[in-house]
């Protein structure tokens, strides 16, 4: 049974305000994981490509959806312009905690990510990893996200169909073999914690729990001609850690990429 749509809103950010400390420890174990050379590496790399002329002091990048501050923290060590977006005060607090000395290399703006406070054409690159999933208004996003990013700005989304085993059978079972692997490899379970069933009952009612990912984003972002639209569709292979590679194999994290018209 899912839950009321007129407290979904109320219900989702309370999950994730009480969620933060949590989360950070799982930024925590990525910053000093092989997830802080892995992301870095790609992350910077794209940004070259996309940018080759340019110094990273030169380049504004919003973080949407930072969370505790992972990808902000590892982009400002490079000396990128970086702003980390939350919509949970919580995780924007754990976010400066976490980023300790480069804490004032990081503008911290919380808000609504399907409704940027930001003027038109306001960054370079725009990234969100994690986020999309859980979003009630998913396109209302993409519009916003496309509108603040500079023409020739470089789009990256990851994400992951997350819950699509809670109406199908078949990743059901593949979800419970990661969980029975999990348990053979001891290296501990991302998907078992507090509130996570509160969770499932919220994805319940979002809307990108039901599309097929990420064709939906492709085609989404092509309906709007954001610009030049491209996905990978397992990325995780060249990011994870082997302990997330264990956790998420029935749940593979994609990439949307757009560089805008």
């Amino acid at each position: 049974m899912s839950i009321n749509k007129e407290n979904i809103g109320t219900l989702n950010k309370e999950y994730w305000l009480g969620r933060a400390a949590g989360y950070s420890e799982v930024n925590k174990e990525e910053l000093e994981g092989i997830q802080h050379q892995t992301w870095k590496e790609y992350l910077c790399n794209q940004i070259r490509e996309r940018y080759p002329n340019r110094q990273p002091s030169e380049i504004s990048i919003l973080d949407v959806g930072a969370g505790p501050g992972f990808i902000s923290i590892i982009l400002a060590e490079e000396g990128y312009q970086v702003t980390a977006f939350d919509f949970a005060e919580s995780m924007i607090e754990e976010a400066k905690s976490n980023a300790a000395g480069l804490a004032d290399m990081v503008t911290f703006v919380q808000g609504d990510a399907m409704k940027l406070p930001f003027a038109d054409e306001s960054f370079d690159v725009v990234f969100s990893r994690n986020l999309t999933w859980n979003l009630p208004q998913p396109d209302k996003a993409y519009d916003s996200w496309i509108r603040v990013l500079k023409s020739g700005g470089l789009l990256l989304v990851f994400d992951a169909n997350w819950y699509t085993y809670l109406i199908d059978e078949k990743k059901r079972a593949e979800y419970e073999k990661d969980r029975e692997n999990v348990k053979l490899s001891s290296l501990g379970d991302y998907n078992i914690g507090e509130n996570f069933d509160t969770m499932e009952q919220i994805a319940l009612d979002m809307p990108l729990t039901y599309k097929i990912r990420p064709a939906w984003d492709v085609e989404y972002l092509n309906g709007i001609h954001a610009g030049s639209v491209s996905s990978v569709e397992d990325i995780g292979s060249i990011l994870y850690s082997e302990k997330e590679k264990i956790n998420y194999c029935s749940t593979p994290m994609f990439l949307v990429k757009v560089v805008k018209g």
